[in-house]
């Protein structure tokens, strides 16, 4: 089949959409791919959604600008399906399936809540695709961490690939998250910790770009590695796979921890990138056995401070996600693609090793043209 996937992800600066030709099980091709980047208005629309979700207490509530961002977003994700399709010179009826990920705003498993604001049904009528959204909700509601949903799809990449002993797959996005493939046994996944998301609030509100261009501020500054080490103090470092994370769980805590105020934008970007590397690192003594091999993907990929300094603490080299074969930027869009179609085929989509849900569990909601 051929599906169009779609992720906003939880550094929230733009959309990613990606072609994929699958059945579910195996990956034909990885297809074209293009980043829509939000602009400033719907950045600090989507911050402030993020701000006023914290009063969610159900999946369908939408106080404050919640209902407005969903709305903007699902017309956004409309315009960049359609200028891929436009790109490739296909039509609608080329597209078997949508992949819609839509934007989470609030995940809390603990409490079987997870919402990603978008609406469905909206982007199946206005492009006239089928369209498979809410991927996590039937995992959540079954006890599982709803996160993370790719390690299916890591697995299916990397049989293709000669590679032995296990082996790491890492997204670093606003959170990082991590699987880990050995043979044929069930792939373990979780949530590693903080990835871009609070060095990239630290680097917007120091310089107002939202992010660490290239890792030179970083590179320019100095580790505060008491502060990196009394944040890993926290419980959820030492709890074993499957686990997962909100965007903001450790945003609190790492103001208090790592006190930022008093340092240089240099220092301060240092220890945050730092802490990524380090809670990575955290994971290896909690898996069955010490991945031989990493490769790295999402927005994280393309610092190489943070390359260099996982790398240092992994003791492993950290490929590209691109000198496999596959996209780094277009990684997770690729992958909803591939859920979608599993979707479809009611294949599983969580496992107990990768959400922790009692046994294997499709899931999605199919929103017919």
């Amino acid at each position: 089949m051929r599906a169009i996937g779609l992720m906003s992800g939880t550094s929230m600066d733009g959309i990613d959409a990606a072609l994929i030709e699958t059945d579910g099980e195996a990956v034909s091709w990885l297809g074209s791919a293009l980043t829509v980047p939000y602009d400033a208005a719907t950045r600090a629309l989507l911050e402030g959604a993020m701000a006023d979700a914290r009063g969610v207490n159900a999946r369908d509530d939408r106080p404050g600008r919640l209902a407005e961002a969903e709305r903007r977003i699902t017309t956004l994700h409309a315009e960049a399906v359609r200028a891929l399709i436009d790109t490739l010179r296909l039509a609608p009826g080329d597209i078997d399936v949508v992949g819609f990920h839509g934007q989470t705003v609030i995940h809390r498993p603990d409490a079987r809540l997870t919402v990603q604001i978008g609406l469905g049904g909206v982007l199946a009528r206005e492009l006239g695709i089928p369209v498979v959204a809410d991927f996590r909700a039937a995992d959540v509601a079954s006890g599982g961490q709803g996160a993370p949903l790719v390690p299916v799809f890591h697995q299916a990449l990397v049989r293709a690939l000669d590679l032995s002993g296990p082996v790491a797959v890492l997204n670093v996005g606003g959170v990082a998250n991590v699987t880990v493939l050995d043979r044929e046994a069930d792939p373990v996944a979780c949530d590693t910790g903080p990835g871009n998301a609070l060095l990239d609030d630290f680097m917007a509100e120091r310089t107002g770009r939202p992010f660490d261009e290239s890792g030179q501020a970083a590179a320019s500054g100095v580790v505060d590695e008491e502060a990196v080490a009394a944040v890993l103090a926290h419980p959820f470092f030492a709890v074993p796979p499957p686990k997962s994370l909100d965007r903001n769980d450790f945003r609190a805590f790492v103001a208090q921890r790592l006190g930022l105020g008093g340092v240089s934008t240099a220092d301060g970007a240092a220890t945050l990138t730092a802490l990524t590397a380090a809670s990575v690192a955290a994971i290896v003594p909690l898996l069955p056995r010490p991945p031989e091999a990493w490769i790295i993907a999402g927005g994280g990929a393309r610092n190489p401070t943070l390359r260099a300094m996982l790398e240092a603490r992994l003791g492993r080299p950290v490929r590209l996600a691109e000198n496999v074969g596959w996209s780094a930027d277009a990684l997770e869009a690729h992958a909803f693609g591939f859920l979608a179609v599993r979707a479809l085929r009611g294949l599983p989509l969580t496992f107990p090793t990768t959400t922790g849900v009692a046994a294997p569990l499709t899931g999605g909601v199919l929103f017919s043209a």
